[in-house]
C-alpha cells in the first residue's frame, strides 16, 4: 500500500471542513445562549479536525454511525445544512421530519445512516452496514465514531470481534477526549491506549493526535484504503479533548484548571489555520472569504428552519410502526 501524500491542498480541504464545523458549533451555541433555540447540544469544539482528516476521505455513498455528540462527523460527511438545521427545531422538513431530534439524525442520501443515543449501540449496527456492502461487493466503507467510555461495554469487544472474523470493511473511530462524560480515563481503562485492543482482534490499530490534520489524515487514509480493498477493519483511536463540557451548560468542574489550560494552549483550529497560511495554500483575504460563504450558508439555513411548519399530528404514528404482515 503507497504512502499518502499529505499535500497543501489536502491541508486546505480539511481546514475547510474544520472550520465549517467550527462555525456553525459557534452559532449553535449563540443560539442557545440567546434562547432562540431550545435543544439538546453536544459541542464539538476542540474535534472539528479528528471528524475533517476523516471526512475528505469517504464518499457520499460511504456509510456513516455516529453517536449523539457526533454533529462534527455529521457535517464532516457532508450532510446539507438545512436538514440538519430543521431538525434541531423540530421542523417537519428536518432529516427525521422532526421527530428524531438532534440525538437521532439520520441522512442516507450522504450515508448519515444513524446517530444514537446509546453508548456503544453504533458499533454492531456499523458492522451489519459493512456486512452488507461486502456481501453486494458494492466497495462502501462504513465509518463508525465512539468515545473511550463505549470501549469498555460489550458491543464493542462483541462488534470488533465479529469484524475482524469476517474481515468487514468497516473503521472503527474511538474519539478519546479523555473524559467519559465525567470520569477521567485513567480511571475506567485498564489499557494505556484504546488501539492496543485491536491486537486482541487481529485487526491493525493505531494511537494518533487526532489534532494533528496530517497524523489523523494519513492515519485515516490507511484506515479507508484497507476497508475499500477488502483487506478489513482498522481501530483509530484518536486523542483529542473537548472544550466546552459534555453537553451545552456543562460547568467542567471535574477537569483540573491547569489541564484544561494546557489543552486550550494546544487548541487545534488556530494551529491548523497558521498551517494553511504558511503552506501558501490561501491567504488570509481567502480563508475570510471562505469564512462569509460559510456565514451565509447558515443564515439561509436557520431561515429555511425558522419558516418551516411544525410536523403535523398525523405523523405521530408515522414511521414508528411496521406494516402489518
Amino acid at each position: 500500500m503507497s504512502t499518502p501524500t499529505f499535500t497543501p491542498q489536502v491541508l486546505l480541504e480539511v481546514w475547510r471542513k474544520a472550520r465549517q464545523i467550527n462555525l456553525i458549533d459557534e452559532k449553535f451555541r449563540g443560539l442557545l445562549r440567546s434562547g432562540r433555540l431550545a435543544a439538546v447540544y453536544y459541542s464539538p469544539r476542540g474535534q472539528e479536525i479528528l471528524a475533517a482528516a476523516m471526512g475528505v476521505h469517504l464518499q457520499p455513498t460511504d456509510y456513516l454511525v455516529t453517536t449523539y455528540r457526533g454533529i462534527h462527523d455529521q457535517l464532516a460527511k457532508g450532510i446539507p445544512l438545512k436538514p440538519l438545521f430543521a431538525e434541531y427545531y423540530a421542523k417537519a422538513t428536518g432529516a427525521c421530519k422532526g421527530k428524531g431530534g438532534p440525538m437521532h439524525i439520520t441522512h442516507p442520501e450522504t450515508g448519515v445512516m444513524v446517530t444514537t443515543g446509546i453508548v456503544g449501540s453504533g458499533l454492531p449496527i456499523a458492522n451489519g452496514l459493512a456486512w452488507a456492502s461486502q456481501l453486494k461487493k458494492d466497495g462502501r466503507v462504513t465509518l463508525v465514531t465512539f468515545g473511550d467510555g463505549a470501549s469498555n461495554i460489550g458491543a464493542f469487544h462483541e462488534a470488533l470481534n465479529m469484524a475482524g472474523l469476517w474481515k468487514l470493511p468497516v473503521i472503527f473511530l474511538c474519539q478519546n477526549n479523555l473524559y467519559g462524560e465525567s470520569s477521567k480515563y485513567e480511571k475506567c481503562t485498564s489499557v494505556d491506549h484504546i488501539g492496543e485492543r485491536a491486537a486482541s482482534y487481529k485487526m491493525p490499530g493505531v494511537t494518533v493526535d487526532g489534532n494533528d490534520a496530517e497524523a489523523m489524515w494519513r492515519a485515516s487514509a490507511e484506515a479507508v484504503a484497507r476497508a475499500r480493498a477488502g483487506e478489513g477493519p482498522t481501530l483509530i483511536e484518536a486523542k483529542t479533548f473537548r472544550f466546552m463540557g459534555h453537553y451545552f451548560g456543562d460547568p467542567g468542574a471535574y477537569i483540573p484548571k491547569e489541564e484544561y489550560e494546557a489543552h486550550l494552549a494546544k487548541d487545534p483550529m488556530p494551529k491548523t489555520r497558521a498551517a494553511v497560511l504558511a503552506s501558501g495554500v490561501a491567504t488570509e483575504a481567502d480563508l475570510e472569504k471562505y469564512d462569509a460563504e460559510v456565514n451565509a450558508q447558515i443564515e439561509e439555513a436557520l431561515q429555511f428552519a425558522a419558516d418551516s411548519p411544525f410536523p403535523d399530528v398525523g405523523e405521530i404514528d408515522i414511521d414508528v410502526y411496521g406494516a402489518a404482515a
